[in-house]
C-alpha cells in the first residue's frame, strides 16, 4: 500500500495531500471522515461477538486539509445492543458526526426467508482499473457498467492507502470508506455528470466483508426540488453483505462528465 491518509501527531490526525476530495483541491474527502469514525468506534467499542450492524455518518460541513480529532461517547450498553456516537472536529469546529449500533451475534433463526438479496454476477476484476480524465480517486475503482448509462450502476473498489500510518485497514473501515461511493453511484446523472453532493450515508451490515474488494450496485434513486436519496447493495467476492442509503443536495458546480 502507498502512504497513509493520516498521520497521528500530538493527539490529532494530520491529513496528507492525497486526502483531498473531488470537489475542491483543498477540501478533505468526506469518505475519510466515515473511515475515521468507523476506526474510532470499532477500536473503542467492538469486541468478538459484538457486530457493528449500522453506521450512520453525517457530513454537514466541508473542511480544509486540517488536522482532525475524533471523540466518542458510549450511549447505551445492553446485553444484546451497544450504541455509541462519534464527533469529528478540526480547530475550526465540528465537521461531522457518526453513530453506530453494535448487535450481539447469536444462533441464526430456523427456516428460510421470504426475501433474500441475490448474489450478483459480477466477477472480480482481473486487471488494473482504467484511469479516466479529471480527478483520480486515491483508491482502485473498476466500473463494470458504463458511467452515466441508464440502469443500475455497478463498481468494484479496493483501498490502496492505509487510513492511518502503521495501521491495517480493518474490514469495517474498508467498507465504511467504500460506502461513501453510494452517493455518486446512485445519484449519477446522464453522461456521467454528478449534480448532487451527499450530506450523509447510513451503512447497514449483515456481516463484515471478506477480502479487499468491495462491490457496490445502485438499486435506487429518487430526487425532486434539488434533494435526492439513493441506495446501493454492497457485496464482497462471496456475496451480498449489506446496504447503504444516502441523502444528497443539488450542487451547482457539478462533477465529471464524459
Amino acid at each position: 500500500m502507498s502512504s497513509a491518509f493520516f498521520t497521528p501527531k500530538r493527539g490529532e490526525l494530520v491529513p496528507a495531500p492525497h486526502a483531498r476530495g473531488p470537489w475542491s483541491p483543498d477540501m478533505l474527502h468526506g469518505r475519510l471522515l466515515g473511515g475515521l469514525a468507523a476506526r474510532a468506534l470499532e477500536e473503542r467499542y467492538a469486541q468478538p461477538g459484538l457486530h457493528v450492524a449500522r453506521l450512520t455518518v453525517d457530513l454537514f460541513r466541508n473542511s480544509p486539509l486540517l488536522p482532525v480529532t475524533v471523540e466518542t461517547t458510549l450511549v447505551r450498553d445492553g446485553r444484546r445492543i451497544r450504541v455509541a456516537d462519534a464527533i469529528i472536529s478540526t480547530d475550526q469546529g465540528v465537521i461531522g458526526r457518526a453513530s453506530a449500533v453494535l448487535l450481539r451475534e447469536g444462533e441464526q433463526p430456523a427456516g428460510g426467508q421470504t426475501l433474500v438479496t441475490p448474489v450478483w454476477d459480477e466477477p472480480a476484476p482481473d486487471g488494473p482499473p482504467v484511469q479516466g480524465e479529471g480527478w483520480r480517486p486515491p483508491f482502485d475503482l473498476w466500473w463494470t457498467t458504463g458511467r452515466g448509462t441508464s440502469g443500475p450502476g455497478r463498481v468494484w473498489v479496493r483501498e490502496t492507502h492505509p487510513l492511518v500510518t502503521d495501521e491495517p485497514v480493518t474490514p469495517l473501515v474498508r467498507v465504511a470508506l467504500a460506502a461513501d461511493f453510494a452517493s455518486p453511484l446512485s445519484n449519477m446523472g446522464a453522461e456521467g455528470r454528478l449534480g448532487f453532493i451527499n450530506a450523509d450515508y447510513t451503512l447497514t451490515l449483515a456481516r463484515l466483508p471478506a477480502g479487499e474488494l468491495i462491490g457496490l450496485e445502485a438499486t435506487g434513486h429518487l430526487s425532486g426540488s434539488g434533494v435526492a436519496t439513493g441506495q446501493v447493495t454492497l457485496h464482497d467476492t462471496e456475496g451480498p453483505i449489506g446496504f447503504c442509503t444516502v441523502t444528497a443536495v443539488a450542487n451547482a458546480v457539478g462533477l465529471g462528465g464524459r
